[in-house]
């Protein structure tokens, strides 16, 4: 007799668990595109802000700040943000 139980218990509270990082995702990235926004007046990260899972940038210039118009940020806000969310969003699936 062979008896295999199929722990979908543990599946769940598996999945649960990742769900439940990856809802902190957008929080996070947040905060790391607002710590790679360019700082002289403080206006583009007071004028930065987290809408549900969006990040949104409303100033008149954070299009040029983005194409890496300020020395402070060469690479914009963007693209190192959703490098932060893959590779964050790798090591949350990864885990067990």
């Amino acid at each position: 007799m062979i008896s295999l139980k199929v722990g979908v218990d543990k599946i769940s509270t598996n999945i649960k668990k990742k769900i439940a990082q990856l809802d902190k995702v957008p929080a996070q990235a947040y905060t790391f595109f607002k710590a790679h926004t360019p700082i002289r007046t403080g206006n583009a990260r007071r004028n930065t802000v987290l809408k549900k899972d969006t990040i949104v940038a409303g100033y008149a210039y954070a299009q040029p700040l983005d194409n890496g118009r300020s020395p402070q940020a060469p690479d914009g806000m963007t693209r190192p943000t959703e490098a932060f969310v893959q590779k964050t969003t790798d090591k949350i699936m990864k885990r067990k």
